[in-house]
């Protein structure tokens, strides 16, 4: 954990401040002389990452609203006016549009990256309890966004998706209208959706906060998922975990560019740029792609009620991870047998979201039933019985021995290495 900090301003102004808001003393003990495990990999720089497209997000989401006109009438054309008439708009458009999708990318290599990992156990609960809330309001935000542009697959995405709370006995109806803001979707629920659609974003950044504050109690997980023994298993945030992120945001920032310069349109559909129409149903109708493993969850239960609640429950079984999870041990890299089922889980997610963007229709219909039962016995079966018949391998005694090996000298940051003796 961080502890109290231990900056020491110099300049008098400086001095001042520190003394009735110790903001700098905060940031310093946060983020630049804060402890972390040594042995840290790449898949740690996704936190920075999601935290720079968050930013992104919210700067590029506030300069389209100066510009986009939230009115059935009017908010295609509104769109297509950004994209022609606004110094740079295409370039701000398809940075949000491609942003989104790169933000999902970050947080299931993030979530993957936990679960492989065991980040979920004692004593990080609450901060994979408030990392799932960040992906629900991810999520949520991601679809009124997409509603947004007011396209067909806009239209009839949202026409589908709000259906189906219609599903919940007895309230079902009443949230649906209050969705909608009438009988139908329409002028309110475009309303509706974009004054939320701008609102979330800011509730994200609120609970990121609370994940940041959560994080800095226990420290960070590692690879081995042994903890921290002394200080010789840590090293400060700055400048060895400031450098790797800002490596890791730099390659991001190529994959990200190059979306948005050469395939801007590739991640999204191209019924979205005909002028939504209700009288005109699109063929096939599909979410964005990281809302399709649980579209294709939705689509394998013949049942509404029971679809909308297997869909749901995707996403809920993994807030629970944590009590799921009979193993003492955190790390995948010496439980052999969860790391195969972990790989196959990882490949049904995989083909959960290629089956979600095909026609509900024979082969892929039963294929998405096998994948959904096998996605729920992974979390509710198998991870349970491996905790307790499961042998992990050996775990190193400390964080610098799995660095150096056996008989190892760790180097303290900061001090000269020992001379080599032949």
């Amino acid at each position: 954990m961080s502890g109290p900090s231990t900056y020491q301003p110099q300049h008098p102004a400086l001095k001042w401040l520190e003394a009735r808001l110790p903001i700098i003393g905060l940031v310093h003990s946060s983020f630049i002389v804060f402890p972390n495990p040594r042995n840290l990999n790449y898949f740690w720089t996704f936190g920075g990452i999601l935290a720079f497209m968050l930013v992104a997000q919210i700067a590029t989401g506030v300069v389209l609203a100066m510009h986009y006109t939230a009115h059935v009438t009017l908010a295609f054309n509104s769109v297509e006016g950004i994209m022609r008439d606004v110094n740079s708009g295409w370039m701000l458009r398809y940075l949000h549009a491609n942003g989104a999708s790169m933000f999902f990318i970050a947080v299931y290599i993030h979530i993957f990256r936990g679960l492989y990992y065991g980040s979920y156990k004692s004593p990080r609960e609450v901060l994979w309890i408030l990392g799932m809330i960040i992906f629900l309001l991810m999520m949520a935000t991601g679809f009124m966004g997409y509603v947004l542009p007011w396209g067909q697959m806009s239209f009839w995405g949202a026409t589908v998706i709000t259906n189906l709370f219609g599903a919940i006995p007895l309230v079902g109806g009443s949230i649906v209208t209050w969705l909608w803001g009438g009988f139908s979707v329409d002028n309110p629920t475009l309303n509706r959706f974009f004054a939320l659609h701008y609102l979330l974003p800011f509730m994200i950044a609120g609970v990121v906060v609370l994940h940041i504050w959560a994080l800095h109690i226990p420290g960070s997980n590692n690879p081995t998922g042994v903890s921290v023994k002394d200080k010789q298993d840590t090293l400060p945030f700055h400048p060895y975990f400031t450098v790797k992120d800002l490596l890791g945001i730099v390659v991001f920032l190529i994959v990200y560019s190059y979306f948005v310069f050469y395939m801007p349109n590739y991640m999204g559909h191209a019924d979205n740029y005909i002028e939504a129409n209700p009288l005109v149903t699109p063929a096939h109708i599909v979410p964005e792609w990281y809302f399709l493993p649980f579209y294709a969850i939705l689509r394998s239960i013949p049942d509404k009620l029971a679809g909308v609640i297997a869909m749901f429950g995707a996403i809920a079984v993994l807030f629970v991870v944590p009590w799921l999870d009979t193993s003492k041990v955190r790390s995948a890299n010496f439980r052999p047998l969860y790391r195969q089922f972990f790989w196959i889980w990882a490949v049904v997610a995989v083909g959960l979201g290629y089956i979600g963007a095909m026609p509900p229709e024979g082969g892929y219909l039963i294929a998405g039933r096998i994948l959904t039962v096998y996605y729920f016995a992974h979390f509710l079966i198998i991870l349970p019985l491996l905790g307790l018949f499961e042998k992990p391998k050996p775990l190193p005694a400390s964080i610098t021995e799995s660095v150096l090996g056996h008989g190892g000298a760790a180097v303290t940051a900061g001090a000269p290495s020992a001379p080599q003796t032949k």
